[in-house]
C-alpha cells in the first residue's frame, strides 16, 4: 500500500445487510470505512428472512454472532405441503442432527434486526463514518485509489469502492452495464401478529404451500409473537420492477383453487407490500481495479433458496480474507474475492430459478414435484445441501 494512501478510508456504497457487513469485514483488516446511504437514515426496510448455517459462520467471522443469535428463532423444520391437497411433499427436520452436520442452527429473523446486529458491530467501532442522504453517481479510479462522486457533487477519496448499493445498483451499471431480467413474479409480504394468526398454522417451522404458478410462505419470527407471511405468484400484468403497496382482492384472485388452510394465510395481514422481482443473469466479472460488488449489485437472485441476504454476508467474510491473505493490496484482493464468490453466488441463481419453477409446478409437472422427495431421509437431504451449508471461513476462498 503506498505510503500516502495510507489514511484514505475504504468507501462503501451503500448501507443495508451487505454494505455493513463489508464494513465490518474492512474494519476488522484494519482499514478504515466510509459508508454511503441514499436513504435519509441507516435501517432496513422489509420482514422475516431465513438464515442457514453458513450465515452464522459469516455472523461470527464479523464478531456479530451472539447478537444475531440472540434475535433469531431456530425452527424444528423446513416443511413444503401442497396447497391443493395438503400433501406433504417434503420435510427437512432442523434439529440436533442437522446441527451437528453443519455446526449451526437453522433460523428465522427479521431482517431489522439482522441488519441491527450488524449495525451495532459498526457502531462499536470507531473506524466507520456514514454519509447519508447520499447517493453515489459517478466512480474514477488511478493508480492510488479511487474518487466517488455524490448526487450533491461533492468528491470522495478512498482506497478502494465496495458498491453494496443493491439491486439497482449504479456501481454496476457504471462497470457492468447489464439489464435486470423481470421475473414476473410478484412477491406479496406481510408481519402479522400472534394473536391474529391461527393456532393450527403456529408451527415452529419455515413453512411453504406450493400451488400452482403461486406459493405461501409462513414462520415465526421475533420469540414467536409475529409471523412472516409471504405470498408469491405470476402476475397477469406487465410488471414494472419495484415496490408499491399491495391488495388482498389482487392477492385472492391469484389463489383462487388451492386448500382453505392454506387461504387463510392470505385473509391475515391488515397491509402488504408488494415486490415485483428481478435478478440478472449471472456474470464472469465484477472487480475492476480497486473497485468491487458485493451482495444483490453483484448476484441479485430471487427468494427462492432463501439466500440472498446469507450470500451478501459471506461476500463481506470473504472479502476481508482476500485482503488478510494479499495484506491490503486490493487489486489482488478483489480479484481474489471475485474468484472465490462467482461460481457459488451463479449456482445461487440459478437453483433459485428452478427452485422457482419446482414451487409453482402446475399439472403433470405438479405430480413429478410431489414424487421428487417421497421417502428420503433426512441425511440425504443433508447431503444435498452440504455445498450451501457447508461454508466456512476456512474453506471460503479459491486456490491463490
Amino acid at each position: 500500500m503506498a505510503t500516502q494512501d495510507k489514511d484514505l478510508p475504504v468507501l462503501v456504497a451503500g448501507g443495508g445487510i451487505g454494505g455493513l457487513a463489508a464494513a465490518l469485514a474492512l474494519v476488522r483488516q484494519g482499514f478504515r470505512v466510509q459508508v454511503f446511504e441514499q436513504a435519509p437514515q441507516i435501517g432496513e426496510i422489509g420482514a422475516g428472512m431465513q438464515l442457514g448455517p453458513n450465515a452464522f459462520w459469516a455472523f461470527d467471522a464479523l464478531g456479530v454472532g451472539e447478537a444475531a443469535r440472540s434475535r433469531a428463532v431456530y425452527i424444528d423444520e423446513m416443511v413444503m405441503t401442497d396447497a391443493i391437497d395438503e400433501y406433504t411433499i417434503g420435510r427437512v427436520p432442523t434439529g440436533e442432527a442437522f446441527r451437528q452436520r453443519f455446526g449451526n442452527p437453522y433460523a428465522v429473523i427479521h431482517r431489522a434486526d439482522a441488519h441491527g446486529s450488524l449495525l451495532e458491530g459498526v457502531q462499536a467501532s470507531d473506524r466507520v463514518s456514514f454519509h447519508t442522504a447520499t447517493r453515489i453517481e459517478r466512480i474514477e479510479q488511478d493508480a492510488d485509489g479511487v474518487t466517488a462522486h455524490d448526487q450533491h457533487g461533492q468528491a470522495h477519496r478512498g482506497l478502494a469502492l465496495i458498491g453494496a448499493d443493491g439491486v439497482k445498483s449504479v456501481v454496476r451499471e457504471q462497470y457492468v452495464g447489464d439489464p435486470a431480467r423481470v421475473t414476473g413474479h410478484v412477491v406479496y409480504r406481510a408481519v402479522v401478529d400472534k394473536a391474529d394468526f391461527p393456532e393450527d398454522l403456529r408451527w415452529n417451522a419455515a413453512s411453504l404451500w406450493a400451488g400452482p404458478n403461486c406459493h405461501l410462505v409462513h414462520y415465526p419470527l421475533r420469540g414467536g409473537e409475529q409471523y412472516n407471511v409471504v405470498v408469491t405468484f405470476h402476475s397477469r400484468e406487465t410488471e414494472e420492477w419495484g415496490v408499491k403497496d399491495g391488495s388482498k382482492e389482487e392477492v385472492l384472485s391469484y389463489f383462487q383453487g388451492i386448500c382453505p388452510k392454506a387461504r387463510k394465510l392470505i385473509e391475515l395481514p391488515k397491509s402488504w407490500k408488494r415486490w415485483a422481482t428481478a435478478d440478472r443473469d449471472p456474470i464472469e466479472r465484477w472487480s475492476f481495479g480497486r473497485v468491487t460488488l458485493l451482495g444483490d449489485a453483484a448476484h441479485p437472485t430471487t427468494q427462492y433458496m432463501a439466500q440472498g441476504a446469507c450470500m451478501a454476508i459471506e461476500d463481506a467474510v470473504t472479502l476481508g480474507e482476500a485482503l488478510r491473505v494479499h495484506q491490503g493490496d486490493f487489486e489482488k484482493a478483489l480479484d481474489l474475492y471475485q474468484r472465490s464468490r462467482i461460481a457459488r453466488t451463479a449456482r445461487i441463481v440459478l437453483s433459485s430459478r428452478e427452485m422457482g419453477r419446482i414451487y409453482h409446478a402446475k399439472g403433470v409437472e405438479r405430480l413429478v414435484r410431489n414424487d421428487l422427495w417421497r421417502g428420503r431421509s433426512p441425511e440425504r437431504f443433508y447431503d444435498a445441501v452440504e455445498w450451501l451449508y457447508g461454508w466456512r471461513v476456512d474453506n471460503c476462498l479459491a486456490p491463490h
